[in-house]
Protein backbone atom coordinates (compact mmCIF):
# COMPACT_ATOMS: atom_id res chain seq x y z
CA UNK A 1 0.00 0.00 0.00
CA UNK A 2 1.34 3.05 -0.82
CA UNK A 3 1.51 6.14 1.95
CA UNK A 4 1.07 9.32 1.03
CA UNK A 5 1.61 11.95 3.31
CA UNK A 6 -0.89 15.69 3.41
CA UNK A 7 1.48 18.39 4.87
CA UNK A 8 0.32 21.03 6.57
CA UNK A 9 3.08 23.70 5.27
CA UNK A 10 2.26 27.20 7.79
CA UNK A 11 3.00 27.00 11.88
CA UNK A 12 0.90 29.80 12.81
CA UNK A 13 -1.44 29.25 15.70
CA UNK A 14 -4.78 30.20 13.53
CA UNK A 15 -4.06 28.54 10.17
CA UNK A 16 -6.25 28.81 7.05
CA UNK A 17 -4.12 26.15 5.77
CA UNK A 18 -5.32 23.49 8.99
CA UNK A 19 -8.57 24.25 7.37
CA UNK A 20 -7.96 23.61 3.96
CA UNK A 21 -5.86 20.62 4.65
CA UNK A 22 -8.89 18.95 6.50
CA UNK A 23 -10.54 19.17 2.77
CA UNK A 24 -8.04 17.66 1.36
CA UNK A 25 -8.02 14.67 3.78
CA UNK A 26 -11.51 14.21 3.33
CA UNK A 27 -11.45 13.98 -0.17
CA UNK A 28 -8.58 12.10 0.19
CA UNK A 29 -10.50 9.60 1.86
CA UNK A 30 -13.05 9.01 -0.53
CA UNK A 31 -10.82 8.44 -3.25
CA UNK A 32 -11.42 5.22 -5.02
CA UNK A 33 -7.61 4.38 -4.48
CA UNK A 34 -8.00 4.18 -0.52
CA UNK A 35 -11.29 2.33 -0.90
CA UNK A 36 -9.39 -0.36 -2.75
CA UNK A 37 -6.56 -0.50 -0.30
CA UNK A 38 -4.30 0.52 -2.44
CA UNK A 39 -3.20 4.16 -0.72
CA UNK A 40 -3.48 5.54 2.66
CA UNK A 41 -3.42 9.16 3.46
CA UNK A 42 -1.94 10.87 6.67
CA UNK A 43 -2.18 14.34 7.73
CA UNK A 44 1.62 15.76 9.00
CA UNK A 45 1.90 19.29 10.83
CA UNK A 46 4.78 21.12 10.89
CA UNK A 47 3.77 22.86 14.23
CA UNK A 48 3.58 19.60 15.85
CA UNK A 49 7.10 18.85 15.03
CA UNK A 50 8.37 22.35 16.82
CA UNK A 51 11.63 22.69 14.42
CA UNK A 52 14.13 25.33 15.01
CA UNK A 53 16.01 26.99 12.42
CA UNK A 54 18.10 24.62 10.91
CA UNK A 55 20.94 23.27 13.33
CA UNK A 56 22.62 20.37 11.89
CA UNK A 57 26.09 20.51 12.01
CA UNK A 58 26.14 18.58 8.30
CA UNK A 59 24.46 19.27 5.00
CA UNK A 60 21.28 16.65 4.90
CA UNK A 61 23.07 15.28 1.72
CA UNK A 62 25.23 13.41 4.14
CA UNK A 63 22.02 11.60 6.28
CA UNK A 64 24.15 11.90 9.10
CA UNK A 65 21.49 14.05 11.26
CA UNK A 66 22.64 14.27 14.86
CA UNK A 67 19.79 15.59 16.68
CA UNK A 68 16.86 13.82 18.33
CA UNK A 69 14.43 16.16 16.36
CA UNK A 70 15.74 15.60 12.72
CA UNK A 71 15.98 11.71 13.10
CA UNK A 72 12.04 11.73 14.37
CA UNK A 73 11.24 14.42 11.29
CA UNK A 74 13.26 11.66 9.14
CA UNK A 75 11.68 9.03 9.87
CA UNK A 76 8.39 10.22 9.67
CA UNK A 77 9.03 11.69 5.99
CA UNK A 78 11.24 8.70 5.16
CA UNK A 79 7.90 6.21 5.67
CA UNK A 80 5.83 8.17 2.73
CA UNK A 81 6.06 7.24 -1.00
CA UNK A 82 4.86 10.55 -1.79
CA UNK A 83 3.26 14.17 -0.53
CA UNK A 84 0.47 16.59 -1.17
CA UNK A 85 2.14 19.71 -0.31
CA UNK A 86 -0.69 22.50 1.50
CA UNK A 87 0.62 25.84 1.81
CA UNK A 88 -0.59 29.21 2.03
CA UNK A 89 1.83 32.03 0.24
CA UNK A 90 3.87 34.44 2.31
CA UNK A 91 5.33 37.29 0.32
CA UNK A 92 5.59 35.96 -2.50
CA UNK A 93 6.46 32.83 -1.91
CA UNK A 94 5.84 29.59 0.82
CA UNK A 95 6.34 29.48 4.80
CA UNK A 96 9.78 29.83 5.95
CA UNK A 97 9.06 26.98 8.50
CA UNK A 98 7.96 24.77 5.36
CA UNK A 99 11.32 26.05 3.60
CA UNK A 100 13.05 24.96 7.08
CA UNK A 101 11.56 21.44 7.58
CA UNK A 102 12.18 20.89 3.67
CA UNK A 103 16.33 21.70 4.08
CA UNK A 104 16.48 19.77 7.36
CA UNK A 105 16.22 15.97 4.92
CA UNK A 106 17.28 15.01 1.58
CA UNK A 107 17.26 11.35 1.12
CA UNK A 108 13.59 11.14 2.45
CA UNK A 109 13.08 13.34 -0.17
CA UNK A 110 14.09 11.64 -3.28
CA UNK A 111 12.71 9.95 -5.96
CA UNK A 112 9.17 10.50 -4.13
CA UNK A 113 5.99 12.26 -5.67
CA UNK A 114 4.79 15.63 -4.67
CA UNK A 115 1.62 17.34 -5.18
CA UNK A 116 0.84 20.85 -3.94
CA UNK A 117 -2.57 22.48 -2.82
CA UNK A 118 -2.29 26.38 -2.06
CA UNK A 119 -4.05 29.00 -1.17
CA UNK A 120 -3.81 32.76 -0.68
CA UNK A 121 -5.32 36.39 -2.48
CA UNK A 122 -3.86 35.03 -5.54
CA UNK A 123 -4.52 31.15 -5.08
CA UNK A 124 -1.16 30.64 -3.56
CA UNK A 125 0.20 30.04 -6.83
CA UNK A 126 3.46 32.29 -6.62
CA UNK A 127 4.34 29.87 -3.54
CA UNK A 128 4.13 26.69 -5.63
CA UNK A 129 6.17 28.29 -8.27
CA UNK A 130 9.11 28.42 -5.91
CA UNK A 131 8.03 25.40 -3.91
CA UNK A 132 8.42 23.29 -7.06
CA UNK A 133 11.97 24.18 -7.87
CA UNK A 134 12.59 23.53 -4.33
CA UNK A 135 11.22 20.07 -4.38
CA UNK A 136 12.96 19.29 -8.12
CA UNK A 137 15.83 19.96 -6.41
CA UNK A 138 15.46 17.30 -3.99
CA UNK A 139 14.95 14.54 -7.05
CA UNK A 140 10.87 15.09 -6.16
CA UNK A 141 8.55 14.66 -8.82
CA UNK A 142 6.09 17.07 -9.25
CA UNK A 143 2.99 16.67 -10.47
CA UNK A 144 1.54 19.34 -12.90
CA UNK A 145 -2.28 19.26 -11.49
CA UNK A 146 -2.41 21.98 -8.92
CA UNK A 147 -5.06 23.25 -6.15
CA UNK A 148 -5.01 27.21 -6.19
CA UNK A 149 -7.88 28.16 -3.67
CA UNK A 150 -8.71 31.90 -3.73
CA UNK A 151 -9.17 33.41 -0.47
CA UNK A 152 -11.82 35.66 -1.79
CA UNK A 153 -13.94 32.86 -3.51
CA UNK A 154 -13.24 29.38 -1.46
CA UNK A 155 -13.47 30.60 2.04
CA UNK A 156 -16.18 32.11 4.15
CA UNK A 157 -13.68 34.47 5.96
CA UNK A 158 -15.48 37.05 8.87
CA UNK A 159 -13.13 37.68 10.82
CA UNK A 160 -9.16 38.08 9.19
CA UNK A 161 -7.77 36.77 12.33
CA UNK A 162 -9.37 33.14 11.78
CA UNK A 163 -9.16 31.11 9.72
CA UNK A 164 -13.09 31.28 8.48
CA UNK A 165 -14.72 28.59 6.93
CA UNK A 166 -13.75 26.61 3.19
CA UNK A 167 -16.02 26.84 0.76
CA UNK A 168 -14.44 25.36 -2.38
CA UNK A 169 -15.61 26.37 -5.76
CA UNK A 170 -17.60 23.05 -7.82
CA UNK A 171 -14.69 23.05 -9.87
CA UNK A 172 -11.94 22.51 -7.24
CA UNK A 173 -12.82 18.65 -5.87
CA UNK A 174 -12.15 17.58 -9.06
CA UNK A 175 -9.05 18.97 -9.94
CA UNK A 176 -8.35 17.96 -6.45
CA UNK A 177 -8.96 14.27 -7.40
CA UNK A 178 -7.21 14.63 -11.01
CA UNK A 179 -4.18 15.98 -8.37
CA UNK A 180 -4.53 12.74 -6.10
CA UNK A 181 -4.58 10.55 -9.09
CA UNK A 182 -1.23 11.95 -10.39
CA UNK A 183 0.53 11.92 -6.72
CA UNK A 184 -1.00 8.06 -6.63
CA UNK A 185 0.16 7.10 -10.06
CA UNK A 186 3.42 8.59 -9.61
CA UNK A 187 4.12 7.68 -5.83
CA UNK A 188 3.81 3.57 -7.24
CA UNK A 189 5.97 3.98 -10.13
CA UNK A 190 8.88 6.46 -7.99
CA UNK A 191 8.49 3.21 -5.08
CA UNK A 192 8.96 0.83 -7.65
CA UNK A 193 12.17 2.81 -8.96
CA UNK A 194 13.27 3.15 -5.17
CA UNK A 195 12.95 -0.69 -4.85
CA UNK A 196 15.24 -1.12 -7.78
CA UNK A 197 17.58 1.21 -6.45
CA UNK A 198 18.13 -0.65 -3.08
CA UNK A 199 18.36 -4.20 -4.51
CA UNK A 200 21.23 -2.89 -7.01
CA UNK A 201 22.71 -0.83 -4.15
CA UNK A 202 25.87 -3.26 -3.17
CA UNK A 203 25.94 -4.92 0.13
Amino acid sequence: MLKIAIIIGSTRSARRTAVTAKWVAQVAARHTAVSRGEAAFETVDLADYALPVLDEPLPALFGDYRHPHTIRWARTIGSFDGFVFVTPEYNHSFPGALKNAIDFLYAEWNNKAAGFVSHGVHGGTRAVEHLRLTMTELQAANVRTQVALSAFTDFEITDPAEPGVITPGPHQEPTLNELLDEVIAWSGALKSLRTATTQAAPA
